[in-house]
Formats: structure tokens, sequence, C-alpha cells
């Protein structure tokens, strides 16, 4: 009798934290979600700009030609190096992410830097636009909230909720931290740094993957896996994870996510490096895309 009452409460506790577990990854899911649609779903067009002048607006005359729902001629950015400024065309109301109209001749400052450092936003009429480095190369990142790609998105979808594939690994330091060069989808080269290499154990096998550090003591991982291609995102899918001071670090592939290009033609993504091109199914967390996006016509 009390053997059977130790049994009934292990298997209580076991459902429970079994329970607890999902709630925990549904809601890890849920804020993804939302977090995406906000960052990568409303992104709408990318163009890379050529030295010096680069006409903007809705007409089809123009090098950078955007949606009809903004002026024929909204300005011109020049490059110039690594140095873009924008012209705004007398007006046409153009309005900086702080609240300030634009209306002379402005230099903007792009992503990729540091984590506190600020990228210039423009915004014209329902349109925002933004300084986007790819590599060596400088483009024009728009957005708009309801615009096509917005509209067409299709939503997430994921592999049922697994716990064996919620792995605890043992982080080997290099020598020394080091840079390395990751291409992305479009051939640009991206710079991440990296300290060394996780190794953990799944479903009997021991593997090893390599993650950049985004800062210290946080993990970033690009990887792909047999299921690549077929059931999931082809180029890769994404993980973070945070080391410990014990030298480990909870790997929990239920938490393994599309990067944006897998649904959105006009966002720019890195491919995993040879360590992390995984031989075994990992068939947890983000499912393929319907289907492979293709910039929409406007």
């Amino acid at each position: 009798m009390i053997a059977r009452t130790f049994l009934a409460a292990a298997v209580a506790f076991t459902m429970a934290a079994d329970s607890a577990y999902v709630k925990e990854i549904n809601a890890w899911r849920a804020k993804h979600e939302i977090d995406y649609r906000r960052d990568w779903v409303t992104i709408s067009g990318l163009f890379f700009l050529k030295p010096g002048e680069n006409r903007a607006g809705s007409d089809a005359a123009n090098d950078m030609v955007l949606p009809r729902s903004v002026a024929p001629s909204i300005g011109t950015f020049v490059l110039n190096g690594t140095r873009v400024r924008f012209q705004p065309r007398d007006g046409v109301k153009v309005v900086l992410d702080n609240g300030t109209p634009v209306a002379t001749t402005i230099d903007l400052r792009p992503d990729g830097g540091g984590p506190n450092d600020h990228v210039d936003v423009l915004a014209v009429g329902p349109l925002t636009l933004s300084v986007h480095k790819s590599g060596q190369r400088l483009a024009i990142r728009v957005r708009e909230e309801h615009g096509e790609v917005a509209r067409s998105f299709l939503g997430f979808h994921w592999f049922p909720i697994d716990a064996k594939y919620r792995v605890t690994a043992r982080f080997i330091k290099d020598p020394s931290p080091h840079d390395v060069v990751i291409p992305n989808l479009l051939g640009d080269n991206d710079t991440y740094q990296t300290e060394g290499v996780v190794e953990f154990t799944l479903n009997g096998r021991t593997l090893r993957m390599r993650p950049m550090t985004t800062r210290p003591g946080r993990f970033y991982f690009i990887f792909k896996d047999a299921t690549s291609g077929h059931e999931t995102y082809a180029a890769a899918r994404f993980l973070y994870s945070d080391l410990r001071a014990d030298g480990t670090t909870v790997l929990d592939f239920n938490e393994a996510y599309n990067p944006p290009c897998a649904f959105n033609p006009y966002t720019t993504c890195p491919l995993p490096p040879a360590e992390n091109r995984l031989k075994v199914r990992i068939p947890v967390g983000e499912k393929n895309y319907p289907h492979h996006p293709a910039k929409p016509t406007d």
C-alpha cells in the first residue's frame, strides 16, 4: 500500500513537471511569435545602395521603387564610402523616429553596430526606412506594418513539444576568443565572435556545435540537421542558450526557430558553420514555412 502511494505520488509529480514544462515552452513560443511579427513580418523591401545618388519614391523611374502609398519621389539616398545621407524632396513629409521633421540633408546611422547604438529611422506615410548592413554592403530596409508581405504571412508552425530534446551541454573553451566569418544567404560575409564549442548527448550520440557569443554568457547557434530541407527550413534554424556558472548550458531544441528569411525575401540570414551541420534528426522546434517566399509585386 505504501509503495503504491509513493508510486502514485511520483507519477503525479512527473505529470505536474511535464505540464509546467509544456506551459513554459508554449509561453516562450507565444512571446517569440509576437516579437517576430513585430520585428520581421513587416519588412517589405530591401534596396542595396550604389555609390552616389539613389532616388526613392513610388514612380517606376526611381532607383528604389517604393509602394504606391507614398509620393512619386520622396528624396534621394546618397552613398559615399560608408556614409549614407538622405536628401528629402521638397513638399514631402519625412519624419525621424524621434519625431523631428526632416527638412534638410541628414546623415543616417545604420544598424549592425553595438547593442546601444542608435539606428536612424525615417517615416514616410505608412513606411519606415533605415540603413541596413549586409557584410560590407549597405541597403535601405523598408517596413510597412500593413503591407503585402505582412498581409500574406502564413504564421508559425511547430512540432509537438518533446522533453528528450532538452539537453545539457558542456562548454569547451577555445584557447582564446576569436572572430569567425559567416556567409549569409545573399553572399555577403558577416563577422561574429566565438569562444569555443559545446558538447552534448542526444539520443545516444555525442555531438558538438559552435555558438557565437552575442554578449557575455549568451550563446547563439546557427545550425541545421537531417530534417533541414524536409520538415524544417533548408538553410538553418536558430537557437539561443545561456552559459551557466558551472560551465554548462541547456540546449532546448523545442525553442529552435526559423530565421526570418524562411518567410520574408527581404531579410538577410547567416548560414551555419560546418561544425553546426548535424547529421541527426531534430524533429522539434519550428517547422518549415509552407512555401518559399517570393518577392511580391506592388
